[in-house]
């Protein structure tokens, strides 16, 4: 029970000071790019409404017999979390390609019971906390990433250049407790950066690449 408490209360933490890293990026013009999310506004919205959607399915199709977490980027999805059986894990997958706005899925969901809270609790501050390490990150995009930990894997999805995706799995490998770190990156040039960080948004959806633990 003190561990759960001191997990939560360290998810609070880590919550808080994100939060800062984000909210201070208004009053300073020089890091707003690299801190600003690379999709354009349809593609974040799509991403949204990928995981509203396919999450209320999976739940109402699945009930008990699964926990399925929806995690979408530039129209990339990744599922993870547990499943009863092999059966339930084919059929999410197929589900969630079927989905017209759904241009690659990343099914990772393990056969087995549905996972504790305290393990739940333990997954969301060890992503957080890795999140607000690539915050504080100098040149690292970490507004254009997302982070996910489900028991001794994280699992990472954006849209970075080669020698920031480097730099995204370094940082992520060396947190404590972290065995494997798989990265569903799209990978863009640094010209391609430029770009897009002199006009704030990524107007075109990116290359898909192959996950490299």
């Amino acid at each position: 029970m003190l561990r759960l408490g001191k997990l939560i209360f360290g998810l609070l933490i880590v919550q808080a000071l994100a939060a800062c890293g984000i909210l201070a990026v208004g009053g300073v013009a020089g890091s707003a790019a690299v801190m600003s999310d690379r999709r354009s506004p349809g593609v974040q919205a799509i991403d949204v409404g990928i995981e509203f959607e396919a999450g209320n399915q999976l739940s109402k199709r699945f009930g008990d017999n699964a926990h399925i977490n929806v995690t979408a980027f530039n129209q990339k999805v990744l599922l993870t979390g547990e499943v009863k059986d092999e059966k339930i894990k084919a059929d999410a997958g197929s589900y969630v390609s079927s989905l017209k706005n759904a241009r690659a899925v990343f099914n990772e969901l393990v056969v087995g019971p549905n996972s504790e809270y305290s393990a739940r609790a333990n997954d969301a501050y060890l992503s957080s906390k890795i999140k607000t390490q690539m915050i504080f990150t100098n040149d690292l995009p970490s507004n254009s990433m997302n982070i996910i930990a489900e028991g001794t894997n994280v699992y990472l999805m954006g849209i970075l250049t080669q020698s920031e995706a480097e730099e995204a799995k370094r940082i992520a490998s060396h947190a404590s407790g972290v065995k494997e770190v798989y990265a569903y990156f799209d990978i863009i040039s640094d010209a391609e950066k430029t770009r897009l960080e002199k006009l704030g948004k990524a107007e075109n959806t990116q290359p898909i690449t192959n996950p490299k633990p």
